[in-house]
């Protein structure tokens, strides 16, 4: 799946991303940061549900088929398992390639929780906990489950409610959703900037320290 990024977003619209970051921090001392991974988790077991539910039915009915009903014999048996194995590798490695059938075998709760987790492990791993004044802003985009999470130090919580960072949330997940993925992007950033000038204002000084845009591979499923 190591182009579901290069699907959800061009070149030029991870170009304009950039430019987005670099106009808005030039309004404050707050720093944005934009990252985009495949997938947050590799979701093993989705791809053993999927193939089970594909491969027993299929291995039953053409057990039928070739041996007779199952309950007969020891041999019919085994024609069964040999099937359902068959069926099981087959599906296994569709499932395990084919984005939406595998969402299909994830629960919810599981995707945001993953996602969550893999977005304060980075919000930590990038370093944007250490900004001087605590105002770091993480954008964190999932593509495999089609989730964005917000993450903001403790110096913006203090002064930004957490309604206006899940509206803002909202409005990027219904403009990818309508296939403005970009665009969405683009104008949740210009917002940020905007709330964090606000807040933080520029100072004499003030230099660019995180990356704004970053782009995991490692994150593939």
């Amino acid at each position: 799946m190591t182009n579901l990024i290069k699907k959800f977003l061009s070149e030029a619209d991870q170009k304009r991303i950039e430019s987005a970051v670099a106009a808005a921090e030039i309004k404050t001392a707050g720093e944005i940061v934009c990252m985009i991974v495949p997938s947050s988790y590799h979701y093993a077991m989705a791809d053993v549900l999927g193939a089970t539910a594909f491969a027993l039915p299929l291995a039953l009915l053409a057990a039928h088929f070739l041996g007779g009903w199952l309950w007969i014999g020891t041999q019919n048996m085994w024609v069964f398992l040999g099937l359902f194995t068959i069926f099981f590798i087959l599906f296994h490695w569709i499932v395990g390639r084919c984005p939406s059938l595998k969402r299909r075998f994830i629960s919810q709760r599981e995707i945001d929780e993953e996602v969550e987790e893999a977005a304060v492990n980075e919000f930590f791993r990038k370093g944007l906990y250490r900004t001087r004044d605590a105002n770091g802003v993480l954008l964190f985009f999932s593509v495999f489950e089609h989730k964005v999470w917000l993450l903001a130090d403790k110096g913006i919580h203090e002064k930004v409610p957490q309604e206006e960072w899940n509206q803002l949330v909202d409005r990027i997940t219904r403009g990818i959703r309508s296939g403005q993925g970009a665009e969405a992007i683009c104008t949740a950033i210009q917002d940020i900037g905007s709330l964090l000038q606000n807040h933080f204002p520029i100072k004499p000084g003030d230099t660019d320290e995180l990356t704004s845009l970053i782009i995991d591979e490692q994150h593939d499923l």
